[in-house]
């Protein structure tokens, strides 16, 4: 059986569970007690010399990167509806789940790590330098999400997924974006059960 080794509040191990739930696999999530430094003890470090989650393993196969585990679980499982087959589809999802790494993800950590995660030790300057770069990613998005449903189309991809992860986060530290385009689309992608299933059961406070 899959064992993911998961934090509700990291969205890169949520992600995963989103795609899990919808495809019906069967899985065991092993949670890491961020919280608590466990992702630094020895034992879990063993696991993942990253010290981070999530971290993935199908029989003799471990993954690390939340990204690079959605991708093998579309391979394996034939999932091509989340990680289509078409050539314009495809370059689509593969630009926004690099994206959504390269771009969002440093920002979004900016934000709510300092702001909430780190309390009183947060950085104000990663705030302001995250809130700063926030909105012209949060134009980029809107416009790539113009004139359809979802990133690559009119379907759900794993790069909906994906990115809609980031955005949930931002929620954390009450900085969703305003833009409507992504307003609308993360409220279809809130839809997705697999996408709802994945989010915390209790908040933080």
């Amino acid at each position: 059986m899959i064992a993911l080794y998961h934090y509700p509040f990291s969205q890169h191990a949520r992600r995963v569970v989103s795609l899990l739930e919808e495809a019906e696999l069967k899985y065991e999530l092993k949670h890491v007690a961020m919280d608590k430094s466990e992702f630094l003890s020895p034992e879990y470090t063993a696991i993942n010399p990253n010290q981070q989650v999530p971290t993935f393993h199908d029989g003799n196969i471990i993954i690390h990167e939340s990204n690079a585990i959605l991708r093998y679980l579309c391979f394996k499982h034939h999932l091509n509806t989340w990680y289509p087959l078409e050539l314009p589809q495809r370059a689509l999802v593969e630009q926004w789940l690099d994206w959504n790494q390269c771009r969002l993800s440093g920002c979004v950590t900016d934000i709510v790590l300092n702001k909430v995660f780190l309390g009183d030790q947060g950085d104000p300057s990663a705030i302001k330098r995250g809130e700063e770069n926030l909105q012209q990613l949060m134009d980029i998005l809107s416009t790539g999400l113009e004139g359809h449903s979802f990133l690559a189309g009119n379907q759900a991809t794993i790069a909906d997924l994906s990115v809609a992860s980031n955005i949930f986060q931002l929620g954390i530290a009450k900085a969703v974006p305003k833009n409507q385009n992504i307003l609308d689309w993360y409220q279809r992608v809130n839809l997705i059960k697999g996408f709802a299933k994945s989010l915390p059961e209790h908040s933080l406070t």
